[in-house]
């Protein structure tokens, strides 16, 4: 068994990819902020669950550790859900804090949690990393220059990684989704006849990226 420290565990996404990592046998440790989210993650065995404020590093230091308490059980994977979307305002019109928010929500919380468990990682012989970027990313549009420029920061920090985990066995890959399924989602485009991808096959992707069986792939970039 190993473990997989999965941010965001207790979102739209992240459900999904927890419940995918616990049929797949891995133990799961969540770092979670808001109590009213747990509702959506019922406490059950292989599910560790840790209160954290993934901008504070050292509440992330706390929940690598979580992580890496069980020596049966060595952390094998770091999945980063954790993000925020906002569009609307363009450039000329946007004061700096409004940019700002945008990196603290989606670049932030994933070089925290990275930087803090890449040593972990390491002692364990290696493991897998899945960031998740955006479509916004490579094919940015008017009116989010925060979120697309946050995203494209989250891509080239996963492909950087890649290069700099390689010899301690590390992958790092990214994923881009385009849309995805969630209430959220739906919530803030009920006339859209496209609801996105349906959050359990996001999930099994990056099931994929964390297995046995992607091991000869790093530095990529998937869209979803």
């Amino acid at each position: 068994m190993r473990t997989a420290l999965i941010t965001g565990g207790t979102g739209g996404l992240g459900v999904a990819v927890v419940e995918a990592f616990i049929a797949a046998g891995w133990r799961v440790v969540v770092p979670w902020a808001v109590q009213a989210e747990l509702e959506r993650l019922p406490e059950r065995e292989g599910l560790e669950l840790v209160p954290a404020d993934l901008t504070d590093p050292d509440e992330v230091a706390r929940a690598v550790r979580a992580a890496t308490a069980e020596p049966d059980a060595p952390l094998g994977a770091v999945v980063n859900l954790v993000g925020g979307f906002a569009a609307g305002e363009r450039v000329a019109d946007a004061p700096w804090q409004d940019f700002e928010r945008l990196l603290m929500l989606n670049l932030k919380p994933t070089y925290e949690v990275v930087h803090a468990a890449l040593p972990a990682l390491a002692a364990a012989g290696g493991g897998a990393v899945v960031c998740v970027s955006a479509r916004a990313a490579t094919h940015p549009f008017a009116g989010a220059a925060g979120y697309c420029a946050s995203k494209a920061a989250v891509l080239t920090f996963a492909q950087v990684v890649a290069l700099e985990g390689s010899e301690d066995g590390i992958r790092c890959n990214a994923i881009l989704p385009r849309k995805i399924d969630t209430r959220a989602n739906r919530a803030a485009n009920p006339d859209d006849p496209d609801v996105g991808t349906a959050p359990a096959d996001v999930a099994r992707t990056i099931l994929f990226l964390c297995g046995d069986e992607s091991r000869a792939v790093t530095g990529a970039t998937i869209p979803v």
